[in-house]
């Protein structure tokens, strides 16, 4: 799934929206330009919603999965 191994890992197990977004947004203010990070979840509203956070404010979705009621996503911070 990553290039290289990630700074961060979020756990969003068991979160609802817009928990796993907020989650994802703080620690995407703390990781440098560049840094990945991984967010796990169940809850579904979050393949529209980290696809959508990542558009509208310029980071990577480099890879979205889903193993049964778990979604994983791999995400870059962009230049921003």
């Amino acid at each position: 799934m990553a290039e290289s191994e990630p700074a961060e890992h979020i756990d969003a197990i068991g979160l609802f929206c817009p928990e796993p977004v907020m989650l994802l947004h703080a620690a995407m203010r703390r990781l440098n330009p560049g840094a990945a990070l991984t967010l796990r979840a169940t809850d579904p509203s979050t393949q529209r919603d980290i696809a959508n956070f990542c558009e509208f404010l310029g980071h990577d979705l480099l890879a979205s999965e889903q193993q049964e009621e778990h979604f994983f996503y791999h995400i870059r911070k962009g230049k921003r």
